[in-house]
């Protein structure tokens, strides 16, 4: 059953000891008052289920045998969820205590949005913060090249990012997915899409939702701390098999959500990355290849996703397209009235 109000917080952990305490204090300790915590734990190695076991009491914990990956274990999280708003949340994430609350505030702004996102600040793995407060993410965007990045990413944070604004989708480190959404988008029974494992997942979500008529809407009220181990030019200090997957997943995302006037308007900026990215696997990162091979295996169930998706989708190439841009693209969106505050925070009495 699904209860209006509630929000579960859905957290995967994996060798994630150093920072999960943290984390969990931190959702725990928000204002807002409806909140049930989900974990789930991908066979952690590194003494993560001893600390989690401290939080038993107040938190729903299942322990996998084995790692199955980052979206599959979100997806079995978020099938065992009772709320309304699912918020998806990385273990190195820090929430200031209204989070959540700005977050709902924001979403219950319009039917329409899916998605709500805050504004996420660098920190480093020891959660201490720099001297120079940098910004990580305020929702992502893509380029031409189906690149797609954190807007705002490394910038130093100078009090800007300070409208209510539409998005193309939010990072999964601290997304907060409307379970009507979550519901509608579902292929074959899945939100975030199993084959990716680990990374690009909800980039995927993001551009799916927009396939399908849904927005994200950005908040510059809910603030959050965020360790960033993945950023664009240090693929050399990555696991083989974690760049293996950002290869595999590029494409996946690709052909199950790439529309024919899509790839014409932008088929030569998107050629020439394709190339980049081929060659680099080619010459150096030959771990990368497997991603290619497992494409082909994979062909016919990507392809049915592909057709479930365009049979689905309900927006104008041009509005599709013109999320597009080398620049991080966003639309002005209305600010909570007072009223939405106060029926919001009222709840905590």
């Amino acid at each position: 059953m699904i209860h209006k109000d509630l929000v579960s917080v859905t957290l995967v952990t994996y060798n994630s000891g150093r920072f999960i305490r943290r984390c969990l204090e931190s959702v725990l300790e928000q204002n807002y008052p409806r909140v049930e915590v989900i974990v789930i734990d991908n066979a952690s190695t590194d003494g993560t289920a001893d600390i989690l076991e401290q939080f038993a009491d107040k938190c729903r914990i299942q322990y996998n045998q084995e790692n199955i990956g980052f979206a599959a274990a979100q997806n079995q999280a978020i099938a065992i969820s009772q709320g309304q708003w699912v918020l998806a949340l990385n273990p190195d994430v820090l929430l200031m205590k209204d989070f959540i609350e700005e977050l709902v505030i924001a979403g219950n702004l319009d039917k329409k949005v899916g998605t709500v996102c805050g504004k996420l600040l660098s920190i480093s793995a020891t959660f201490d913060l720099p001297e120079e407060q940098l910004v990580d993410s305020t929702g992502i965007y893509f380029t031409p090249m189906l690149r797609h990045l954190d807007r705002g990413s490394l910038e130093p944070d100078k009090g800007h990012y300070l409208n209510f604004e539409y998005v193309f989708g939010a990072t999964a480190a601290a997304a907060l997915y409307r379970r009507k959404m979550i519901d509608d988008i579902l292929i074959q029974g899945e939100f975030f899409d199993s084959d990716f494992f680990v990374y690009r997942e909800d980039a995927d979500v993001a551009w799916r939702a927009q396939l399908l008529g849904w927005r994200c809407l950005y908040t510059p009220k809910a603030c959050g701390y965020h360790v960033r181990s993945v950023l664009p030019g240090k693929r050399g200090a990555l696991p083989p098999e974690i760049n293996m997957h950002s290869v595999k997943n590029r494409f996946l995302m690709r052909i199950k959500n790439m529309t024919p006037h899509l790839y014409r308007r932008n088929w030569m900026a998107i050629t020439g990355r394709d190339l980049v990215v081929i060659g680099a696997c080619l010459v150096h990162e030959h771990s990368s290849l497997k991603a290619f091979t497992f494409v082909l295996k994979n062909w016919r169930r990507v392809m049915a996703k592909r057709r479930e998706i365009m049979n689905r989708r309900r927006v104008e190439d041009d509005d599709l397209a013109s999320w597009f841009s080398f620049q991080p693209v966003s639309r002005p969106a209305p600010k909570p009235s007072a009223d939405a505050n106060i029926r919001v925070r009222s709840a905590r009495t």
